[in-house]
């Protein structure tokens, strides 16, 4: 995720902390980089520009000092990019009553996907969803979001033959009413049109949604302060979710133009996958481009890949220092849907530059196909009391011809279990309601990257 300005932004503080003197030549030169890699971003150039004035004032400044002076130098440029990249909105649903969310922009924006990733976002935070899709212009849009509903287990309310939107929502209105949340699809165009308006603000009429988000994809660059601005003209625009963010350098026009138009983001997505999906923090996002880590938002993406129940299911466990071959199974799982290493490994401070083996996702993705066949062919004693099996060789051996693989496959699944059941002996580490133990997921991301073993 603008991993080029990430290294730029890095650079220029490690050159102002190591610098002996800030002479001219070495600011000029520290802010030239910054321009460069601001402008590459597609950050507006007149924040640019506001930015290295205010840098250069500080050190040009002679009433600072030495080491007072660098640290200033350095706050500034911190202070500075957080007003580049805006303030931090929170997505707020209702408590006693129904959330309606209404996604609207252009063609193209991600906007389908990004209904069923929102939806998917808060159902695992126990909320009752359904997603309405009411694009009725765009061929396969609603078999699309009828896809991603089966696909992750989430109610889809759409109409296939009919045309009319407002016919559509009219339709489901009354079974709606039962549900917390409501995510609901729109149609775009190529371009904010009168048509386009017309349909919007008719469907906002009849929907009334508590939230108006405008969807923009992270690569439109300065394209997208017009596009902020004209929607916002348009309707209610209460915030915006910004796709498309792993794919990307040009993603800091997208956030300064959100910024400058006060259009607050509430999220950024950063992949295909269903939980590829973050609420925005400016001080962590740019804290991940820093390389100091992001464990607030790891922690989210933790709680995102299983819902509340299976969490509370596999805390008890872990308390009771018991879990079964079929909790590992879905906490392997759960750590792979997380959104591979490399988005890993951003998150933890002090692994940023840590080597990860390429194409080890897609060898653990292949092991855990075996051993999920593998526990199939266990019989209930065996999956719940593993310990029996470990040193009973014909045991192995029956398991593993019933599930087509190597007895070497059976005793790898043996070993994640033993290596899993090690690590939650001290429950407290894995209580969700405390956090992360940072340590303890330093050594779990070290034994990631072993030569494409562990998880």
């Amino acid at each position: 995720m603008l991993e080029k300005l990430g290294a730029a932004l890095k650079k220029a503080t490690d050159k102002i902390s190591n610098a002996i003197f800030l002479d001219k030549n070495l600011v000029d030169t520290i802010v030239r980089e910054l321009q460069r890699a601001l402008i590459e971003a597609d950050v507006n150039i007149i924040l640019v520009k506001e930015l290295s004035e205010k840098l250069r004032k500080v050190a040009y400044d002679e009433k600072i000092k030495g080491i007072e002076k660098k640290e200033h130098l350095i706050k500034t440029l911190h202070d500075e990019l957080i007003v580049i990249l805006g303030d931090k909105k929170e997505l707020k649903l209702k408590e006693k009553r129904q959330t309606k969310i209404m996604l609207v922009g252009l063609y193209a924006s991600g906007k389908t996907t990004t209904v069923a990733k929102l939806g998917n976002y808060f159902q695992k935070r126990g909320r009752k969803t359904a997603l309405v899709g009411l694009d009725v212009w765009r061929p396969a849009a609603k078999e699309q979001l009828i896809q991603l509903g089966e696909k992750n287990n989430l109610h889809v309310f759409t109409d296939l033959k009919e045309k009319n939107p407002v016919k559509i929502w009219k339709k489901y209105k009354s079974e709606l009413e039962r549900l917390d949340l409501v995510v609901i699809d729109t149609a775009g165009r190529h371009d904010l049109d009168k048509e386009l308006i017309k349909e919007i603000e008719t469907l906002n009429k009849e929907i009334k949604p508590d939230e108006t988000i405008l969807v923009m994809p992270g690569d439109i660059g300065q394209a997208a302060k017009n596009q902020a601005e004209k929607f916002s003209e348009a309707l209610n625009i209460t915030g915006v979710i910004i796709t498309r963010m792993d794919s990307t350098a040009k993603g800091g026009g997208a956030l300064s133009a959100c910024a400058e138009t006060e259009s607050g983001v509430y999220f950024i997505t950063t992949g295909e996958k269903i939980n590829d999906i973050e609420t925005f923090n400016p001080e962590s996002f740019l804290s991940r481009l820093l390389g100091m880590g992001d464990l607030q938002t790891l922690i989210e993406k933790v709680k995102s890949v299983t819902d509340e129940k299976s969490q509370k299911k596999i805390e008890e466990r872990i308390k009771e220092g018991k879990l079964t071959l079929e909790d590992v199974i879905e906490q392997v799982k759960g750590m792979n849907s997380l959104g591979g290493f490399e988005k890993l490994k951003s998150m933890v401070p002090g692994l940023g530059n840590a080597k990860i083996p390429e194409g080890a996702l897609e060898i653990q993705q292949k092991k855990v196909e075996k051993w999920e066949h593998i526990i199939k062919s266990m019989t209930k004693e065996e999956k719940e009391n593993p310990e029996i099996i470990q040193k009973e060789t014909l045991r192995i051996g029956r398991i593993a011809k019933g599930a087509g693989v190597n007895t070497s496959d059976v005793r790898s699944l043996l070993k994640q279990y033993d290596v899993l059941t090690s690590m939650v002996k001290d429950s407290s580490e894995f209580d969700m309601s405390k956090g992360i133990n940072p340590k303890q997921l330093q050594k779990l991301m070290k034994r990631l990257g072993k030569k494409g073993r562990g998880f």
